[in-house]
C-alpha cells in the first residue's frame, strides 16, 4: 500500500472508532500523537491524548446518542487526509459548555437535536495522527440547540 493508502486506513478508522456511533476511547491511546491538536470551529481547541478523551467524554456524556459519518470518500495527498461527514445527537445527558467563547453552557438533558455537516484535514506521520483540524457548520448546531436565535 502507498503512504497515502495507510493514512487513509489510520483516519478510517479514527472516524469509526473516535467519531463513530459507538465510541472507543482506546483509539486515541493507539494512533493518536501524543501531543495531537483538535481544533474545530465550534469547540475550543484540545491538545494531547488525555484532553481529547475529557473532550470526547462530556462529549458523550451530553449527547449518548452522538454519531458522525463519512459522506465521500476519503482523499489523501502525503502526510494529508482530507474527509467530508455528517452526524449530530440529541442532547439527553448532561450539561455541556465545551463551545467557543460567547455560547453560554447547554443545561442538562434539553432533549434537542443537532445535524450538521463539516469538512476535516487530519495530518498522519508515521502512522499516528498529529492533528485534525475541521471546518463544521457551528451556526447551524447552535441554532438547533436553541444557544443562539437567528435573526
Amino acid at each position: 500500500m502507498s503512504k497515502e493508502d495507510d493514512n487513509k486506513a489510520v483516519v478510517g478508522r479514527w472516524f469509526t472508532e473516535f467519531w463513530g456511533k459507538d465510541v472507543n476511547l482506546a483509539v486515541i491511546d493507539e494512533i493518536a500523537a501524543p501531543d495531537m491538536l483538535l481544533k474545530y470551529s465550534l469547540h475550543e481547541p484540545r491538545r494531547g491524548r488525555a484532553d481529547i478523551k475529557a473532550f470526547m467524554t462530556d462529549f458523550r456524556a451530553a449527547f449518548p446518542d452522538l454519531n458522525f459519518w463519512g459522506t465521500a470518500d476519503l482523499i489523501a495527498e502525503g502526510d494529508y487526509v482530507v474527509g467530508q461527514w455528517e452526524g449530530g445527537g440529541t442532547h439527553t445527558g448532561a450539561a455541556f459548555a465545551d463551545f467557543l467563547v460567547g455560547y453560554e453552557a447547554l443545561p442538562a438533558a434539553t432533549g434537542r437535536k443537532m445535524h450538521f455537516t463539516g469538512t476535516t484535514v487530519l495530518k498522519v506521520v508515521d502512522g499516528k495522527i498529529v492533528e485534525e483540524i475541521g471546518l463544521d457548520d457551528g451556526l447551524t448546531a447552535m441554532t438547533q440547540l436553541g444557544l443562539i436565535t437567528a435573526a
